[in-house]
């Protein structure tokens, strides 16, 4: 944390990273164009200070490609403090206008005299692909233009030979998700944010009157936030311009929604995508939906568009964390290219940030214009990307219930129980495994109050409509104990027994895990666990061993940076302060370090890097240091469990101490707040989709075992289920054993940690850092045989 490099990478890596990647003498060009996108602000912050790092010149171009175009006090060099603050601030500080004079050769040979005049040979572009197929071309006609800029005597021929190649590295800024190549772009997390904020304050209304809303959301040429906010919401009918609504549509939709008011359900959502098409291409209008359920079916309908609400507002922590990434790896490519390396847009696959070459990316998001154009709906689908795709699928499988007399009996009894504390999202992804599982055919029973209540019979069988509305629930509506099974292994197995449980998914966190190796240990006593057992992990401390993510760490990274964002607001008034903030995760700094780096914090204590005392007095006097700039407030956060001795108090009594006539302290122990809430877009659709996934593999090793009587015995029937980098993976709990700190609960690797020098080198401070995985371009089609963990 303090000028010595104290970075889990080896220490020769600082060095080889500056000696290969130094920016001296370099100039980077920063600019945002197209529509505006929360989190387009951290990308510029970290393309800003990463490049200050590597000892580059980095320039703001003010209102995109019409700023360089105009040149002038347009273009400005940014230094480390014009970039404070910015993090939480929606849209782009630095502007972004549609331009013209670009698409025109005189525009652009503006624009490279601009650009030259500075020495500017590098380019980051934040925006959508208009913007960034822009940029392509420029790059392709660079050293054109400056050979006719040297003929018309404009420049002179040093100049020429000097700034001979341009370099082009794209960010993808764009709320609707509809770039190839990337999992996820920057802003739409915080989209989704708006859309869910909406839908949870709409349903209380319709609930009280038995309504019906209409739902336009943004979208013009890619359902994206349509399909995932009616995943996350449980909608009756979502129209897309990807997949239109078959033939015959306005009368299917009726019923269904009939068929749910007679089951009780006292209001109907549809979320209407703005570019919704019918299978002719003709549009689908919320207005004429709402139209249709008035006339055919008589309900009080009420129709609601989101529009611009949904690219306002402040960035979620997704959007800033991916923001920040993608802008410190753009900088890195910048400093890696050469000449032939063509221009390449850093995007998110898993949970990996890779590099594509930009043409291929833009020119497969033309395609799936193309078909749908040609009204090839289903190349549409499958050309958006695996992960459209099995959103799509489980948006279908869930929303819709076949009739009783079309499910094929597979006559298996599967159980799900809540272990551990409770976790935002748990609710999602029971109700997500309740209708998968009956889909599949088996009889679905929930088991109440953990192992405590599985040992007592808390069971009851759960159906399709009892788990209607559960996704935008808080905490856990079965009831959850952090008790494991040991103490009452005879009397779940009589329970099992009882009640035929054929397998058995359990959602939760640590304790979750540990009872499964319990359970896992207890076969050859008990033959009732010798069956199918799955683990969803699902816990704010994200500390279960075999994934990168958990359900329930995002809602809770949530509720840390908006009251970051909060507590920094609170000292705007007042000069010089320093806020210590305590977060939860046991012994697992995902929290603080992940929070550390959305809220723009100057340190996080963590247990998995032990700190002493000499590094907490160099963060103080890099703090004071900091308060004779016109920044002046800090922000330090510290994990629960990170130090015994070096607790917040003291923490806060020794800043205070140090600090005095420089700047005062404040603490706050955040606690269970962490926990609490409504899940997060990502959290609700996280939960849904990999609880699917895991009941999917139970009906699978079910229908293996059919008819045989087999018992399972192997270590691949029990299992946990998670994200590991790009993929999603079933891992044997028994494999698991080896990769777990049973001590400390927490997993021997942690992804995150390589992400800990980000933040240091964002609040000034030296650290290693380890370039991406391979640094190399990828093609886009390049995709392993492994099951893809799009997000």
């Amino acid at each position: 944390m303090d000028d010595h490099d104290v970075s889990p990478s080896p220490k020769g890596a600082f060095r080889k990273f500056l000696e290969h990647l130094s920016g001296a003498g370099k100039a980077i060009g920063v600019l945002t164009s197209g529509g505006d996108a929360q989190g387009m602000n951290a990308a510029v912050r970290a393309v800003v200070r990463m490049g200050i790092y590597v000892g580059a010149k980095v320039y703001f171009i003010y209102e995109g490609y019409q700023g360089m175009v105009d040149g002038g006090s347009n273009i400005v060099e940014a230094d480390w403090e014009s970039v404070s603050s910015i993090l939480q601030v929606g849209g782009t500080i630095i502007g972004s206008a549609r331009c013209k004079a670009f698409r025109t050769r005189e525009g652009r040979l503006k624009a490279a005299r601009n650009l030259v005049q500075l020495g500017i040979t590098n380019l980051c572009v934040i925006g959508g692909d208009g913007s960034l197929t822009g940029a392509n071309i420029f790059r392709k006609e660079w050293s054109g233009l400056l050979e006719e800029l040297a003929q018309s005597g404009q420049i002179d021929k040093e100049e020429v030979q000097k700034h001979s190649y341009l370099n082009v590295v794209g960010m993808v800024g764009s709320i609707d998700n509809d770039f190839c190549g990337t999992d996820m772009t920057i802003g739409t997390d915080s989209a989704l944010h708006r859309i869910i904020e909406v839908i949870d304050a709409i349903m209380t209304t319709a609930q009280s009157h038995q309504r019906t809303f209409v739902l336009e959301v943004m979208g013009r040429h890619c359902g994206y936030l349509a399909l995932v906010s009616a995943l996350a919401c449980g909608a009756d009918w979502v129209f897309l311009p990807e997949s239109p609504p078959e033939e015959g549509w306005q009368e299917n939709m009726c019923v269904k929604l009939s068929e749910n008011r007679a089951r009780k359900k006292r209001l109907n959502i549809i979320i209407v995508s703005e570019g919704a098409i019918d299978t002719q291409n003709k549009p689908i209008t919320s207005e004429q939906v709402k139209e249709l359920v008035v006339t055919q079916l008589g309900y009080d309908t009420r129709v609601t568009i989101l529009g611009h609400v949904q690219r306002g507002g402040t960035p979620s922590a997704f959007d800033r964390i991916l923001a920040s990434r993608m802008g410190v790896e753009a900088v890195v490519a910048l400093l890696q290219a050469t000449p032939e390396t063509p221009a390449c847009v850093v995007s998110l696959s898993g949970n990996q940030a890779v590099r594509l070459p930009l043409m291929e990316c833009v020119q497969m998001t033309q395609d799936v214009q193309k078909a749908m154009d040609e009204g090839r709906f289903k190349d549409a689908v499958r050309l958006r990307g695996r992960s459209f795709e099995s959103n799509l699928n489980t948006y279908k499988r869930l929303a819709i219930k076949k009739p009783d007399a079309h499910i094929p009996k597979s006559n298996c009894n599967v159980g799900i129980i809540n272990v551990g504390a409770p976790a935002a999202g748990m609710n999602a992804a029971v109700r997500s495994a309740v209708r998968v599982g009956i889909a599949d055919g088996h009889k679905v029973f929930a088991v109440y109050d953990g192992f405590e209540g599985f040992a007592k019979g808390q069971i009851k069988e759960i159906g399709w409509g009892d788990v209607g509305g559960w996704t935008g629930q808080g905490g856990s509506i079965l009831g959850t104990k952090r008790t494991l099974p040991g103490k009452y292994l005879t009397e779940i197995a009589t329970q099992m027994h009882t009640h035929s449980i054929n397998a058995l998914l359990i959602i939760g966190g640590f304790e979750a895990y540990l009872g499964l190796l319990e359970l896992s240990a207890a076969r050859e006593k008990h033959e009732e666990f010798c069956i199918p057992m799955v683990m969803v992990p699902a816990t704010v401390s994200n500390n279960v061993p075999g994934s990168d993510f958990s359900i329930g760490a995002d809602t809770a990274l949530n509720t840390i940076t908006d009251t970051c964002d909060r507590i920094k607001q609170s000292a705007s008034g007042t000069k010089r302060r320093v806020f210590i903030i305590e977060t939860m995760g046991g012994y697992c700094g995902y929290l603080a370090n992940m929070g550390g780096l959305a809220a723009g914090a100057d340190a996080a204590y963590i247990f998995e890097e032990p700190f002493d005392i000499r590094d907490l007095q160099a963060n103080v006097e890099h703090l004071t240091e900091k308060m004779k700039t016109s920044i002046q407030r800090g922000l330090v956060l510290r994990n629960e469990s990170c130090n015994e001795n070096y607790t917040t108090d003291f923490i806060y009594q020794l800043y205070s101490e140090e600090g005095k006539g420089v700047f005062d302290c404040r603490k706050n122990v955040l606690g269970h707040m962490q926990q609490g809430g409504a899940p997060s877009p990502f959290d609700r659709n996280f939960g849904t989709k990999i609880s699917a996934r895991a009941m999917q593999w139970i009906s699978t090793k079910l229908k293996e075992s059919h008819g045989k009587g087999r018992r399972f015995l192997t270590d691949d029937s029990i299992c946990v289920l998670g994200i590991s980098k790009r993929n999603l993976l079933f891992q044997p709990v028994a494999e698991l054993k080896k990769e777990t700190d049973f001590e400390h609960r927490i997993p021997k690797e942690q992804w995150w940690l390589k992400l800990r020098p980000l933040m240091k080198i964002l609040a000034k401070y030296k650290a290693s850092f380890e370039v991406s995985d391979s640094g190399l371009l990828e093609n886009v089609h390049q995709r392993g045989q492994e099951e893809h963990a799009a997000i």
